[in-house]
């Protein structure tokens, strides 16, 4: 293994750990103990969107939400990734006790490849998906390092023939109506245990 693929494997183990321990957080009882920190994962952001106004972080406050870091030339997961929510969104909008607060949840991609993935763009690649999966798009590459340090995600561009991809974390950031990070969903999780996550937030809501 060389040290670019040890770095690589190192980096990818850390962001699996923080799936693993947040997903635990999600699904443990209220005052738990389980040693994580709500409030050290994620900060204030006000960026660009594809609804054409800028999302203020601060707007969001007693809205429960989720969040995701992709890019629209993801080849496989992102694409999974907002199918599988906008599945999820569905199952929960059929429960009758939580329509309601089901149709206000907003799902918020935010685009780790500010270069290619201007507003357009990837309202375009959104419109695939659940209307409630919103884009946003951090200004350059200065605001995009500062809000994936605050929110504790992995991201790198890879050179490729053709140009370059991206590698990034790939799990989904749960909020709650206070700002706090109290879990995340995994790909690897059945639509079972990403569901009975997303019921949890959305029954704490006020």
């Amino acid at each position: 293994m060389n040290a670019l693929s040890l770095i690589r494997y190192t980096a990818w183990a850390a962001v699996a750990a923080l799936a693993i321990m947040a997903g635990y957080v999600m699904l443990a009882p209220r005052g738990g103990g389980s040693g994580l920190s709500t409030a050290s994962i994620g900060g204030p952001f006000v960026l660009a969107s594809t609804t054409g106004t800028p999302l203020d972080s601060a707007t969001l406050k007693g809205k429960p939400y989720a969040l995701f870091f992709g890019f629209t030339q993801c080849p496989d997961v992102c694409p999974t990734t907002m199918f599988e929510m906008s599945q999820n969104m569905k199952t929960l909008d059929a429960d009758p006790a939580l329509a309601a607060k089901a149709k206000a949840f907003k799902v918020y991609f935010i685009t780790v490849d500010p270069e290619r993935d201007d507003a357009s763009l990837l309202k375009d690649y959104l419109s695939a998906f659940d209307p409630r999966i919103i884009g946003l798009i951090p200004k350059d590459g200065p605001e995009l390092q500062r809000i994936a340090k605050e929110f504790h995600v992995f991201y790198e561009k890879v050179k490729t023939p053709s140009g370059y991809t991206m590698n990034h974390t790939a799990s989904v950031f749960l909020f709650d109506g206070a700002g706090n990070w109290v879990g995340s969903l995994d790909s690897q999780e059945s639509d079972e245990t990403r569901v009975a996550k997303l019921r949890r937030l959305l029954e704490r809501a006020s």
